[in-house]
């Protein structure tokens, strides 16, 4: 309907020329699709990260290496139909990385181990009573180590061994139990525990010496690639927030979604706001771990990478908050924008550097001085700064006070105002120059020969006037609303002067946000100095 934004169009094909999807003329049909479909996203799957093919690979051979005990005659007659516990362990025990596997193997063992003793020492007590009392001991004790590990499990302190208690549970519960039928607790708890210590070591072999996926390089690599999303991300809205303001602003539903196709790094961004559990379970993982690679002393401070990341995350949120202003509702005009696009295209780029110089260093574990990155980034936000505060608000006077059509696509007269702080300057006699200007066009009348083109492009200047008064009004209301109420009257003036100054505000805010974001890439450099220190990076002059 005309291409109207809310407008909807409904193309009805008709019955001759309607065609059946191509999906009903293969000849597998919908079923020979679907496996297409399927299987084109397990490549992608697996192109993302080799590691998850590795580790599917891994699993599947300690498996196997533990069945070959049942399937070979020799180890069956040595330990029988409980060897079944030692697939059981590896299917537990084996994790993604070196580190939750010696994590989770040591919660298993630990609660096997105290496990196996309960239920010895409670099979014994039964014993010593009588066969009419065994069952109601047993059936006691089975009662109070379901509800003291489910209680000890929820406090807070214990809740990174909450595996170890379910391990004390169902393997106490199974040994008792079972110990009861056959007639000989003790032995059928010594052969599990054996079975279980067996799946256990070969569950470890394999991942530490096939292909090890170490959760320290994966928290490593993870924070590298937060700082180049971070950097990538404010570049990215920059440069979108100075772009000519022709571009439409997507839908509001699209908004809510974060629907923004054009954006890819808007998303890789948004994904570092939900990594502090990630993490924080990876440098968990990696306190488990053993010095390997390029982390090759004890005691690494993966403590210290969870704390940069946090400070990351911070300034992840300035950038969401940057992202949000550029997608709002009420926009400055373009010729404000370009106005100060040099001194935020500046500040945005020397911080965008700033954060990929940071990323690069703990890339390399290097450490190099940064005070002269800093300065830079400071001076070029100390200049956007000062031409806010010197500019912005006669800028704002002469949006109230020209024909927004006639200066609406060219950025307005900067005052020739120095930026540095020793340099006096006048105000008040600059402004005076502005104003005779303007009244000497006003006393000069143009030719006659111009007349007929200004009469020619008036109708122009009437449409541009109308829309830029609809894009300022909020709620936005179209003009010929306010021409049916009257024409825009003396009480309607004041009123569409202010809305235009409240949308003029929004460039305010995305420099406020802009120079709050550089503010915290202080704390930043300060939590990747601590990182340095206590890693032990090495020296490098910058």
């Amino acid at each position: 309907m005309n291409g109207k934004k809310g407008s909807i169009e409904i193309n009805i094909q008709s019955a001759t020329k309607a065609k059946l999807p191509e999906v009903c003329k293969n000849s597998g049909g919908i079923i020979g699709f679907s496996c297409k479909a399927f299987f084109w996203n397990v490549w992608e799957f697996c192109k993302e990260d080799v590691n998850r093919v590795l580790f599917s690979l891994k699993v599947g051979l300690s498996v196997l290496l533990v069945s070959l005990l049942i399937l070979l005659q020799a180890p069956y007659e040595a330990f029988g139909t409980n060897i079944i516990w030692s697939i059981l362990t590896v299917a537990i025990m084996f994790e993604y990385t070196v580190g939750a596997t010696f994590n989770r193997g040591f919660n298993r063992a630990l609660g096997s181990l105290l496990a196996g003793i309960l239920a010895i020492a409670v099979a014994q007590l039964a014993l010593c009573t009588g066969r009419v009392t065994e069952p109601f001991i047993i059936g006691t004790s089975i009662f109070l180590i379901g509800t003291v590990t489910s209680f000890m499990k929820l406090w807070p302190s214990l809740v990174p061994y909450e595996y170890g208690f379910r391990v004390i549970l169902f393997t106490f519960c199974l040994i008792i139990v079972s110990g009861y039928r056959m007639g000989n607790p003790i032995r059928t708890a010594m052969d599990r525990l054996y079975s279980i210590a067996i799946g256990a070591f070969v569950a470890v072999l394999v991942n530490v010496l096939v292909f090890p996926i170490w959760a320290g390089e994966q928290l490593h690599k993870e924070l590298v690639n937060s700082f180049n999303a971070v950097a990538d991300s404010l570049q990215e809205c920059v440069k979108k927030y100075l772009e000519d303001e022709g571009l439409e602003h997507p839908e509001f539903s699209k908004t809510v979604m974060d629907e923004f196709s054009d954006e890819p790094a808007y998303k890789k961004c948004r994904s570092i706001l939900n990594s502090s559990s990630k993490l924080e379970s990876l440098a968990s993982s990696a306190k488990w771990e053993p010095p390997h690679g390029r982390f090759r002393h004890f005691f690494y401070p993966w403590s210290e990478y969870v704390k940069v990341g946090a400070v990351l995350r911070y300034c992840a949120y300035e950038v969401m908050a940057l992202h949000g202003v550029l997608h709002s509702e009420i926009q400055a005009p373009y010729n404000l924008r370009i106005t100060f696009q040099s001194e935020i295209q500046e500040a945005a780029n020397q911080a965008a550097e700033l954060l990929r110089v940071l990323g690069k260093d703990v890339n390399n574990m290097k450490r190099r001085l940064k005070s002269s990155l800093l300065k830079r980034v400071h001076s070029s936000t100390e200049r956007l700064q000062r031409a806010i505060d010197m500019q912005y608000s006669y800028l704002l006077t002469s949006i109230n006070s020209t024909d927004p059509s006639d200066n609406y696509s060219k950025p307005l007269p900067k005052l020739s105002i120095s930026l540095s702080s020793n340099t006096p300057y006048d105000l008040s006699s600059q402004l005076t120059d502005l104003e005779n200007n303007s009244l000497e066009k006003t006393a000069n009348p143009p030719p006659s020969g111009t007349l007929s083109i200004l009469a020619r492009t008036e109708s122009y200047h009437e449409t541009m006037r109308k829309q830029s008064r609809r894009m300022h009004s909020w709620p936005p209301r179209e003009v010929a609303v306010f021409e049916e109420e009257g024409g825009l009257g003396s009480d309607i003036l004041p009123r569409m002067n202010a809305l235009e100054s409240t949308a003029a505000l929004s460039l305010a805010t995305f420099t406020s946000l802009l120079i709050e974001f550089v503010a915290r890439l202080d704390h930043l450099v300060e939590a990747v100095d601590e990182l340095s220190n206590k890693a032990k990076f090495k020296h490098e002059g910058f």
